[in-house]
C-alpha cells in the first residue's frame, strides 16, 4: 500500500540571517581633497617600475617612455581637475568626456592630416615626454608621504555617532566633545560625481537636538554605508525605547 499524500503544506526553510547587524558605533571621518590624488599616486609607482626595467628607454625608435610619460600626464591632469572643480550632476560629467572626446579627436585628426594645421602637427609630432623611473619614484614618494600625514592626522579628528551621543575626537590629547543625540538627523550630498565614483565619498550634514549650527563633514569615503550604519543604529534605538515606554 502507498502512503496517503498529506494535504498539509511543506515547512518552509527558516529564513537565513543577514549581515546587516546593528552598529554600536558608527566612525565618520572626513578627508581633505588630496586623497583623491591616489590614481596618479598608483600609476606613478607602476611607471617608476616600468621604466626602471625598460632596457634604453630613451632610444630614439623607443616609444615606450614616451607612451608612459603620457599616460601619466594625461591621468594627472583629469586628477587636477578634479580638485580643482565640481561636477555636481550627469550632464556636467557628459560635457567632460565629451569635451576630452573632441580634444583627442583632434589630436588624432592634425596627426594623420598634417596638412590641415602644420604648425599644431608639427608640435603634436615633437611631444614627446619622457622621464626616468627616479621622477616617478620621486612623484610617488612625495604623494605617499602625503597621504602618511593626512592618515596621522585624522587619527585625531573625527566624528564618533553612537546611539544617544555623537563624540567629537579632536587634538593629539583626545580632546572629546559630547553632543545629545536622541534625535539625531542627518543628510546625504553627493557634491561631485568624480569624487563620489573615485571613494564613493561625498558631505554628511549632521543636526543635532539643541540650537546649534549643523555639522559639515565633506568628503565622507563610502558615504552611503555610512549612513545606512547609522540609519540602522538609530532606528534600533527608538525601537528598544519605544518598548520601555510601552510597559
Amino acid at each position: 500500500m502507498s502512503n496517503p499524500v498529506s494535504d498539509k503544506p511543506a515547512p518552509r526553510p527558516a529564513p537565513k540571517k543577514t549581515d546587516g547587524e546593528t552598529p554600536e558605533s558608527v566612525l565618520l571621518v572626513p578627508y581633505p581633497k588630496i586623497i583623491f590624488l591616489y590614481p596618479t599616486f598608483l600609476l606613478a609607482i607602476i611607471s617608476a617600475i616600468w621604466m626602471h626595467f625598460l632596457t634604453e628607454p630613451f632610444a630614439p625608435e623607443n616609444h615606450i617612455a614616451a607612451g608612459i610619460g603620457t599616460m601619466f600626464l594625461g591621468l594627472f591632469t583629469v586628477n587636477l581637475v578634479i580638485l580643482a572643480f565640481d561636477f555636481p550632476r550627469t550632464t556636467s560629467l557628459t560635457l567632460f568626456f565629451f569635451g576630452a572626446a573632441v580634444t583627442m579627436g583632434l589630436i588624432l585628426l592634425f596627426t594623420f592630416q598634417p596638412q590641415l594645421w602644420p604648425d599644431l602637427t608639427n608640435f603634436i609630432k615633437h611631444f614627446h615626454p619622457k622621464a626616468n623611473a627616479t621622477f616617478y619614484w620621486t612623484i610617488a614618494i612625495v604623494l605617499g608621504s602625503l597621504f602618511a600625514v593626512v592618515a596621522l592626522v585624522v587619527r585625531f579628528d573625527y566624528w564618533e555617532v553612537r546611539g544617544n551621543e555623537l563624540l567629537h575626537h579632536h587634538g593629539f590629547l583626545s580632546n572629546l566633545e559630547r553632543l545629545s543625540a536622541p534625535n539625531l538627523r542627518m543628510e546625504k550630498e553627493i557634491n561631485d560625481i568624480f569624487e563620489y565614483l573615485l571613494l564613493r565619498s561625498g558631505r554628511l550634514v549632521i543636526y543635532t537636538s539643541n540650537d546649534r549650527q549643523p555639522i559639515v563633514l565633506d568628503n565622507v569615503p563610502f558615504i552611503t554605508r555610512k549612513e545606512e550604519a547609522v540609519t540602522r543604529m538609530l532606528g534600533a534605538l527608538q525601537v528598544q525605547v519605544r518598548r520601555e515606554e510601552g510597559k
